[in-house]
């Protein structure tokens, strides 16, 4: 098992994660969002809700 930093990896990825989320929001609830509003919020509660450290099957992991 691999450990990950999840909340990094989140950040790391803000630019198409924004996008995605925001894209999902205004698909299922058919509004209008604060694309950087909604990914702060989401950060926020993925530090809540997720230790710092995450353990991740190695498969899902490539060192490169």
């Amino acid at each position: 098992m691999a450990r990950v930093k999840i909340e990094q990896i989140i950040e790391h990825l803000d630019y198409g994660m924004k996008r995605a989320l925001e894209d999902a929001i205004e698909h299922v609830l058919r509004v209008q969002i604060d694309r950087n509003q909604l990914y702060r919020e989401f950060c926020r509660a993925v530090g809540r809700k997720c230790s710092t450290w995450e353990t991740v099957p190695d498969q899902y992991v490539e060192v490169s």
